[in-house]
């Protein structure tokens, strides 16, 4: 694929910079260049909401700081989780007294830096609670090993909803993780992303290939194989993701279609066609919708489907208003 960059070694610093100035009226840098934050915090003190991860997944997770959602995004370099500094540094530039709550996916780069980062911050007096978000339903078998995709956004909406009512940590933090139990994800990738330094893909796959169950950083999937129309490919998914979560008819979901980068929207709403109606199919109701670009890996062509199984708490929660560059509602 090819890129409009400059010196590849700069993509994320000049990422961040373009960013802040589109967006200045709801963003700025703080004094740690690696972390976004809003312009204005919540006039009533309440819980900080810290999001990060590594670059390249854009608008994850700068893309989700404005009114109403993240306090502050912390960002790493292309797929790599942010420095420990960062991390603490966020939480010292949002914190308002009530303390912060983490949230970002189960990698172990992310674990580590973001546990250092709530260590630091712990030196000063400031509680830092941290939520893992595991929603990629093919990466492991134990739900606490999976990794996180774009299932972070609804964990993130959750948590950010109920921070605003003015709840205590405690609150923020389990809303959070209910969000993360009752939500499922997989994906399917045809193409790699290229890498800013190296102008090079990840890993190479055949112009008529496609690999099953891959994660946003190119982790290998279930298999590789001949590429399929879009139906074959959503019913694929659904095969598995459906079973996982054992979703039973009369439910309600909220239904993402998630495109990697460089899937066309005319793919991604293709994908969503086929989704819904296999869902009404087995009596499921589908109570919000979301299709775009949410959590990329760069230039990346394919697709994600994310599911999450809704009750009136979380559906409220899912549709509470946002003020973000990448979510508004």
């Amino acid at each position: 694929m090819k890129r409009l960059l400059n010196d590849g070694y700069d993509a994320v610093e000049e990422l961040l910079e373009g960013y802040v100035r589109a967006h200045s009226d709801v963003v700025q840098l703080a004094d740690n260049e690696r972390v976004v934050v809003r312009r204005s915090l919540s006039e009533t003190p309440k819980v900080g909401i810290v999001f990060g991860g590594g670059s390249g997944h854009e608008p994850l997770f700068l893309g989700y700081v404005g009114e109403g959602l993240a306090d502050a995004a912390v960002i790493g370099n292309v797929n790599t989780s942010p420095d420990p500094m960062a991390c603490y540094d966020a939480v010292t530039t949002v914190d308002q007294g009530r303390g912060c709550l983490y949230i970002y996916g189960n990698y172990q780069g992310d674990v580590l830096n973001f546990d250092m980062g709530a260590e630091l911050a712990a030196e000063d007096g400031i509680r830092v609670e941290t939520v893992l978000v595991t929603d990629d339903v093919y990466s492991a078998s134990d739900r606490a090993e999976r990794r996180g995709v774009a299932g972070d956004v609804f964990v993130l909406m959750a948590a950010c909803a109920v921070a605003n009512t003015g709840a205590d940590l405690d609150a923020v933090k389990a809303a959070a993780e209910k969000a993360n139990a009752n939500t499922y994800s997989m994906g399917v990738a045809l193409s790699s992303s290229t890498l800013p330094v190296t102008g090079k893909p990840i890993f190479e796959i055949g112009e008529d290939d496609m690999e099953v169950g891959m994660g946003i950083h190119g982790e290998p999937g279930i298999e590789r194989k001949k590429l399929e129309p879009a139906d074959a490919v959503v019913d694929e998914i659904l095969g598995i993701v459906l079973p996982d979560m054992d979703l039973k008819a009369g439910e309600e979901v909220a239904l993402m279609i998630n495109g990697l980068g460089g899937l066309p929207l005319m793919d991604q709403y293709i994908c969503y066609r086929h989704a819904h109606d296999m869902l009404c199919a087995k009596g499921v109701t589908i109570a919000k919708s979301m299709v775009g670009n949410y959590a990329t890996s760069m230039d990346m062509i394919g697709m994600g489907l994310t599911l999450v199984r809704l009750d009136d708490e979380l559906k409220g929660w899912l549709n509470a208003p946002f003020n973000a560059p990448y979510l508004k509602q």
